[in-house]
């Protein structure tokens, strides 16, 4: 862990944020990552290129995309990286042995495909889906958990002089933050991804009870719907059609997903947890 002082430029200094999914350009994760490099933060950035390349636009260069996010990075900060089939998640421990602690978690990773409408998904279409998006959330989500009580209780948190009762806390008063990932399945109808909106509307409906148990720990904790993003997977009549139902006329971009999700990880959102927000740029059904 790095020992500098956070300030008003760079919020996430002296901080280490895990990043899920940072395997592409031009997704989401890539995006918070950079944004939070901007910010000050050291990262760990987990990435499993196998699953892009089953998709129909591909696998990016993990080593470019992680190239491209080390050029944002402040003087201190550092990245890590690790590859892992979310099936069995282990990036806390990493980044607990690599960088010393874990500040934030951000769980941006999903799975897609293997999906479709009820007749046509089996019981193997929604494992895949629970344990990808929705189980490992869930198992990251505790383990972060367990680290960052580990770290105050080592000695590197402080008193918490607003605590109740007039006694000292027994977490900092600088919470941690985690964020998780929905989508729009509670918005509107998604017949075609069963699957997928299933593991996505247990993240957003667990998140207050998540959010409860995780206050008396230090931990924030909120969940995000980015709304459509263009992260590469649209073709250019289904990008001007997406277009056109946007209000300012462009579909959103990784970057409007980076700023709200980064923002989420700081302390001018100290007051903001238990949420889930639907970041859409008025997106219109």
């Amino acid at each position: 862990m790095t020992t500098a002082t956070p300030s008003p430029a760079n919020p996430l200094t002296g901080r280490t944020v895990v990043v899920t999914g940072v395997s592409r350009r031009a997704g989401i994760g890539h995006a918070i990552a950079c944004r939070a490099a901007d910010l000050g933060a050291s990262l760990l950035c987990h990435h499993f290129s196998p699953h892009d390349a089953e998709q129909p636009w591909g696998a990016d260069s993990v080593e470019a995309t992680l190239d491209s996010v080390r050029a944002h990075l402040v003087p201190g900060a550092r990245l890590v990286d690790v590859e892992a089939n979310f099936r069995e998640p282990a990036v806390i421990d990493e980044a607990v042995r690599a960088l010393g602690g874990v500040d934030a978690l951000v769980c941006n990773q999903a799975s897609s495909g293997r999906d479709g409408g009820l007749q046509q998904i089996d019981a193997a279409d929604l494992d895949h889906h629970w344990a990808v998006n929705a189980r490992a959330s869930l198992l990251l989500v505790q383990a972060y958990a367990d680290r960052f009580a580990d770290r105050h209780r080592a000695g590197h948190g402080g008193p918490d002089e607003a605590a109740p009762n007039g006694r000292e806390s027994d977490f900092p008063a600088m919470p941690g933050s985690a964020v998780l990932m929905t989508s729009g399945q509670g918005l509107g109808p998604m017949p075609e991804e069963i699957a997928y909106c299933t593991a996505k509307a247990a993240l957003a409906g667990i998140t207050p009870s998540l959010a409860a148990g995780l206050a008396e720990r230090g931990i924030r904790l909120n969940t995000v719907n980015p709304g459509p993003v263009n992260t590469g997977y649209m073709d250019a009549e289904t990008m001007r059609m997406v277009d056109a139902m946007f209000p300012c006329g462009r579909t959103g971009r990784p970057e409007d997903a980076a700023r709200l999700i980064c923002w989420l990880l700081t302390d001018e959102a100290s007051w903001v947890t238990g949420q889930v927000i639907n970041s859409e740029g008025g997106f219109r059904r």
